[in-house]
């Protein structure tokens, strides 16, 4: 027999020894299960990799003696010290990196102020992009917020704006809100006072464009609670500006005066 079909015969026995194995599995209850799912998972790696490799003829031979050639290796493997854990290790921190690093990043992207025409024309569709994905991310977030801090007819408002201020800073917050009251100015459930504010605040260049109503806060109640969670964060980002122009002031090395020129005593 060539070494191509003692590699193959091995295959085949390991493959047939997998499925009684197999067979055997799922006749047992779900805690004898539970409890070989890892050597199962490690058995159909072996026979995967089996499909591929070219073992010697010498090797496939010396394997194909034993009555349970699968077995065998697995045992052979569950022995070695792998880096099994170094790489679940791994994979935990950089999980967690990745994260952090999206959550930076939806609170630092700035929003971005042109139209996707001049995005395209400036080389800076990527910008556009992830502003994009970061405003349509933001209103998202405003509504399950609302959502979840809405019981018994009452929107812990505090909670919800700090919740989401964490995440996507003043800047976007404000745009999306502005974006919102300014699309459902004829509504009467938002406040006049908020819908003056919301004037204030600039849109993009293409904000009459039917992609930015991705951008529009939808309750699942009313607008009334939009009205609401927009008044709490005007008083946080009213309180944010006040803090940091007193932080400022306060850097600020103190102004010397210029000294009074000495008088001259006179001549005699």
């Amino acid at each position: 027999m060539n070494t191509n079909n003692l590699n193959t015969a091995l295959y085949e026995k390991m493959a047939t020894e997998q499925e009684k194995y197999r067979d055997w599995l799922k006749s047992q209850p779900p805690e004898e299960i539970l409890h070989h799912t890892y050597e199962y998972t490690v058995r159909e790696d072996i026979v995967m990799a089996m499909e591929e490799l070219e073992l010697t003829d010498a090797q496939a031979q010396a394997l194909l003696e034993s009555s349970s050639p699968l077995a065998d290796v697995y045992r052979y493997f569950e022995k070695l010290e792998t880096g099994h854990m170094d790489v679940i290790r791994d994979s935990i921190e950089n999980r967690a990196d990745d994260v952090c690093r999206a959550k930076k990043e939806l609170r630092t992207t700035p929003v971005y102020p042109h139209s996707a025409a001049y995005a395209s024309e400036h080389g800076e569709i990527a910008q556009y992009n992830l502003s994009y994905q970061a405003n349509s991310a933001c209103k998202e977030a405003i509504e399950q917020t609302i959502s979840a801090h809405y019981a018994e007819n009452r929107l812990d408002t505090e909670a919800a704006v700090k919740d989401v201020l964490e995440k996507f800073g003043t800047e976007r917050v404000q745009f999306i809100l502005a974006n919102t009251i300014q699309r459902k100015n004829y509504d009467g459930r938002i406040s006049q006072d908020n819908k003056a504010w919301a004037k204030t605040i600039p849109m993009l260049e293409d904000s009459g464009a039917s992609r930015h109503c991705a951008y529009l806060v939808v309750d699942q109640v009313n607008p009334g609670l939009t009205d609401l969670f927009t008044r709490q964060f005007r008083k946080v980002a009213q309180e944010q500006q006040k803090s940091s122009v007193l932080q400022k002031l306060k850097q600020e090395p103190p102004a010397h005066k210029p000294a009074a020129p000495k008088k001259q005593e006179p001549e005699r």
